[in-house]
């Protein structure tokens, strides 16, 4: 009997504060993504994904620096490891003076954001803080900003408060709340659209003024707060992984 396995070009790994994410790929595209808590990764959960394909190199974005020695355990010296920062090909310039400092997302947003859609480009990600990155009209990665992300926001309200509870987000039938929950989802998603609004007014006041920049949302909440955001052109799920595929392909 003959079995035949499979094999993928990469791994993706993009390890954040809240979440882990993972996908194969090819060096065209990103097949589905699979997502995890950041506690649950061990090197256990990375030997599985490593068990269903063979892979010719493992592409990694991580901003939690504990849980890197799980990548280098499951991977046995046996495949090819990438760790996306600054030094590596991005397809984008560094126009920052500390560019150590800027996490492995972000600049994988940058790579991504410049290859599909283009520059000048802000990507605005909402994770565990909300990022924006910003590229100028020179292909340069340039800084950014970050506030707190939106689950922060609620569950911060929820653990300092007697008589709050916790929230399920979801979009608010109207901006006058009838109950606790009412109030506090018209808050929590009015609000914080309110607050990508004004900063995305800011940056393009700044650095974009009269000019034509694309503007692209990722990360857990982009969907439910970009949806009504006219000044957000796209929203693209698994920016962060076609990222690292597209420095995995520079870097070859």
């Amino acid at each position: 009997m003959l079995i035949v396995t499979r094999c993928s070009d990469y791994l993706l790994i993009d390890i954040s504060n809240s979440y882990a994410k993972f996908a194969f790929a090819s060096k065209r595209r990103v097949l589905a993504a699979t997502r995890i808590t950041t506690g649950e990764l061990s090197s256990g959960v990375i030997a599985r994904f490593l068990r269903k394909r063979n892979v010719g190199k493992i592409v990694v974005s991580s901003v939690v620096p504990e849980k890197n020695s799980a990548i280098w355990k499951a991977s046995g010296g046996k495949v090819n490891l990438l760790w996306l920062d600054w030094k590596l090909k991005l397809g984008v310039e560094i126009d920052y003076p500390k560019p150590s400092s800027i996490g492995a997302d972000r600049l994988a947003n940058a790579a991504a954001v410049t290859a599909l859609y283009g520059f000048p480009a802000i990507v605005v990600d909402f994770g565990t803080a909300v990022t924006f990155d910003i590229i100028s009209e020179r292909r340069a990665y340039i800084g950014g900003v970050i506030a707190p992300g939106l689950e922060a926001m609620t569950n911060f309200l929820y653990r300092r408060t007697a008589l709050l509870p916790k929230l399920s987000l979801k979009e608010p039938r109207r901006a006058i709340g009838k109950s606790t929950i009412q109030a506090m989802l018209s808050g929590a998603v009015f609000g914080y659209r309110g607050l990508v609004r004004e900063i995305l007014a800011q940056v393009r006041a700044e650095q974009f003024a009269r000019k034509k920049v694309h503007v692209v949302a990722t990360g857990g909440y982009a969907g439910l707060i970009a949806r009504r955001l006219p000044e957000i052109d796209i929203v693209h799920r698994n920016l962060t992984l076609e990222g690292l595929r597209i420095v995995a392909n520079l870097n070859e």
